[in-house]
């Protein structure tokens, strides 16, 4: 696998900054797609936080949110596809979590913005830092699968250990109450 460092080689202070980089990452096809829907949905999240901080319509507002929850979905859909090194890994499921996250957040907004609610601009304060976590997790996912140094698919088989008396203990347990 191809590696590129984040902590090293990014320091963009927005959205459009970390589209921009991951575009611009060399690595096989399941990491180029990962990082091809993380730069679409990094865009579509500038593109709210840009029309919401430059006082647009809320319409003009409510239709860059409905079509961030759309790429979320595909997103989404493009992360259960990927293979079993990228789920093996304990940053997925943080991210997982993170994007759950960021999708209640934008619920939320998108709630407070069709309301037309005094509390929208804190909605949008969360959904914002949310989004910068969520990207985050993102990227420290695919840096730790590029630079995994034995995949899973590689380990060779290790010899098994002679479970403990506990493991054996719990074992047993589980297949009593079976």
């Amino acid at each position: 696998m191809t590696s590129t460092r984040f902590g090293s080689q990014y320091s963009g202070q927005s959205f459009g900054d970390l589209s921009r980089f991951l575009r611009e990452g060399v690595a096989d096809e399941e990491s180029r797609e990962l990082r091809e829907s993380l730069g679409l949905m990094s865009q579509l999240i500038d593109e709210a936080v840009r029309a919401r901080r430059g006082g647009a319509d809320p319409q003009v507002i409510l239709s860059c949110v409905a079509t961030l929850v759309r790429a979320l979905r595909e997103h989404q859909l493009l992360l259960t596809g990927l293979g079993s090194a990228w789920h093996a890994l304990y940053e997925f499921g943080a991210y997982q979590r993170a994007l759950r996250e960021l999708r209640n957040a934008i619920a939320a907004w998108q709630q407070m913005l069709e309301r037309r609610s005094a509390k929208e601009g804190a909605s949008f304060d969360h959904f914002e830092l949310l989004a910068w976590r969520t990207l985050g997790e993102a990227l420290l996912l695919i840096d730790m699968y590029e630079h995994q140094s034995d995949p899973l698919s590689d380990l060779p088989d290790a010899p098994r250990r002679k479970p403990s008396a506990l493991q054996r203990a719990r074992e047993w347990l589980r297949g009593w109450g079976r």
